[in-house]
């Protein structure tokens, strides 16, 4: 297998490099001396569909378990504590309309082991055969682990009632999207769990690992040619077969909104303390440095502690114990969550909605503007000096077909005027309001 470098991109505190083993199966390499620690990242991409994501959400969780070389937790536990007490995690995502498993590893670099052991391979080569070579009895995954981690998967699912802000921001998302793409929960539903054979998950593990979009991140001190070798040579990268392009249901900005007729008002009951007020909202634009401007006019509203949201429904007001808002640039969406007082609703709306107006009035200062541009540069800096921040990032772009240096992203933040703010929250709509209340 020969490997070609493809695509390259240097940032000042690291440099990333990107090749592809085989067409869709992408290795992204980021060096970087600012840590002691590498971090290997496996991510499987795939499209967000009803009837896929329940399965989908449950292979990380039989993944774990064991593979053909690592016949179970323990010994996977055995072989991460030789590995001077390295640590593996999975889990799974949702970037707009796609579904994403992430698999990681953390390892000391192999520079301060006590006789410079390749640590680095090792990690590489145990965290590709948790992914790609898992445990098998009779070429279908164990029934006995199946059960355990159905109940699992149905105790996540179940749990994400107990968090009132999330819950009531995923059932917005899902009021605006329906049970499609990015309405769907990540980790799937509960009634398609008991159906799910070992069967069935054997099949669909077989053909989502021979089709999805693989990307394989790795973080830390050390080059791409020592890279190139461990993948040359890898056993379970050789088994991989190219895949179909372009598969991806939704990339940033293909999003083809329209403004809704009439806005979703819903209200939902339960026995809460705090009622979690979330607006849904369109962003109706194809202007150019959309997103910079969409991130700016986010920060003005309601991202930080000088927002219009936080000094005006929170402080002056005293309506909200909590008030923010989220820019979703896959889906071209900004949410408001605002943890309130039942009685309050009405006039939390109301100034809600002041806000929106004056931004759009330009009742804003260039001061503000300052304040919010400040803010989002210094966590654009911020992911830069955390490992696992930076590879989310770039996992990001590559899913969302945008590469972007971390001083071109600054600059598109510093280049945003406040007549372009004023012109983007002329196309700001209202979608859906929804209230989990007592």
């Amino acid at each position: 297998m020969v490997i070609t470098i493809n695509q390259c991109q240097t940032d000042k505190m690291s440099s990333k490099t990107s090749f592809e083993i085989k067409q869709g199966i992408k290795v992204h390499v980021i060096h970087t001396d600012l840590y002691k620690t590498n971090l290997i990242c496996v991510m499987l991409t795939l499209p967000l569909m009803k009837e896929t994501v329940t399965k989908n959400a449950l292979l990380p969780f039989m993944l774990r378990r064991g593979t053909k070389n690592f016949s179970d937790q323990y010994v996977i536990n055995q072989e991460l504590e030789d590995m001077y007490g390295a640590s593996f995690d999975c889990g799974v995502d949702k970037i707009g309309d796609n579904q994403v498993l992430k698999f990681y590893i953390d390892t000391i670099n192999n520079e301060y082991t006590f006789s410079k052991e390749n640590i680095l391979k090792k990690s590489v080569e145990l965290i590709l055969d948790i992914v790609f070579n898992p445990i098998m009895e009779n070429g279908l995954f164990k029934e006995e682990f199946l059960n355990i981690e159905k109940e699992n998967l149905k105790q996540v699912i179940e749990s994400k009632i107990d968090a009132k802000d999330a819950y009531a921001f995923n059932n917005c998302i899902t009021a605006m999207y329906g049970e499609e793409g990015f309405g769907l929960y990540k980790y799937g539903y509960i009634e398609d769990i008991d159906a799910i054979t070992a069967e069935d998950l054997t099949e669909h593990y077989n053909k989502l690992i021979q089709n999805c979009k693989i990307d394989i991140l790795l973080s830390g001190n050390f080059y791409q040619d020592e890279i190139v070798s461990i993948f040359e040579r890898n056993e379970n990268v050789k088994q991989l077969r190219p895949r179909i392009e372009n598969y991806i249901l939704n990339n940033e900005f293909t999003e083809k909104k329209q403004k809704v007729d009439n806005v979703q008002v819903i209200e939902e009951k339960m026995d809460v303390s705090q009622g979690k007020l979330v607006i849904g909202m369109d962003v109706l634009s194809n202007m150019e440095n959309l997103q910079a401007t969409a991130l700016v006019y986010n920060a003005i509203l309601g991202d930080g502690a000088n927002s219009l949201l936080f000094q005006n429904v929170r402080e002056k007001e005293s309506l909200a114990y909590t008030a923010k808002s989220s820019f979703i640039k896959q889906k071209l969406n900004i949410f408001i969550r605002c943890g309130i007082q039942v009685e309050n609703y009405d006039k939390a709306v109301e100034v809600i909605k002041k806000q929106l107006e004056n931004i759009k009035a330009g009742n804003f200062t260039e001061e503000q503007i300052k304040n919010a541009k400040a803010y989002l540069i210094s966590g654009i800096k911020a992911v830069e000096e955390e490992q696992d921040t930076e590879v989310v990032f770039y996992i990001g772009q590559e899913i969302s077909k945008t590469d972007i240096s971390f001083e071109e992203y600054i600059q598109k933040i510093e280049n945003v005027s406040k007549a372009e703010i004023m012109e983007l929250a002329k196309h700001i709509e209202i979608n859906t309001i929804y209230f989990l209340r007592d």
